[in-house]
C-alpha cells in the first residue's frame, strides 16, 4: 500500500464526509441566517428561539435527503470493502 494509495483514500473520505454534511449544514445555516434576522428585527433576544428552528429544519432535510445520504455512504463503504485486497499486502 502506497503513500499515494493512502492519500487517495483519506481525500475520497473527506469528500465523502464533506458531501452527506453538506445538506443539512447549509439548511442549519440558512435557518440560522434568517432567525438572527428576525430576532434583529423584532429586538427578542430569546436563546431557545435560535435552536429550535435549526433543529427542525436539520430534522427534516435529514428525513428528505436521508435516502440519497445513505447512498453516497454505502457507495463509499462498497468501494472501500471492494479494495479490501489491496489494503492487505
Amino acid at each position: 500500500m502506497t503513500q499515494e494509495f493512502l492519500m487517495q483514500i483519506a481525500q475520497s473520505s473527506v469528500y465523502t464526509i464533506l458531501l452527506v454534511t453538506a445538506p443539512a449544514l447549509g439548511v442549519g445555516m440558512l435557518v440560522g441566517l434568517l432567525v438572527s434576522i428576525f430576532q434583529a428585527t423584532t429586538q427578542i433576544q430569546e436563546q431557545t428561539l435560535a435552536f429550535i428552528p435549526k433543529i427542525v429544519a436539520i430534522f427534516v432535510t435529514i428525513l428528505a435527503v436521508g435516502p440519497w445520504m445513505l447512498r453516497v455512504m454505502l457507495e463509499f463503504t462498497m468501494g472501500i470493502f471492494g479494495n479490501l485486497h489491496r489494503f492487505v499486502g
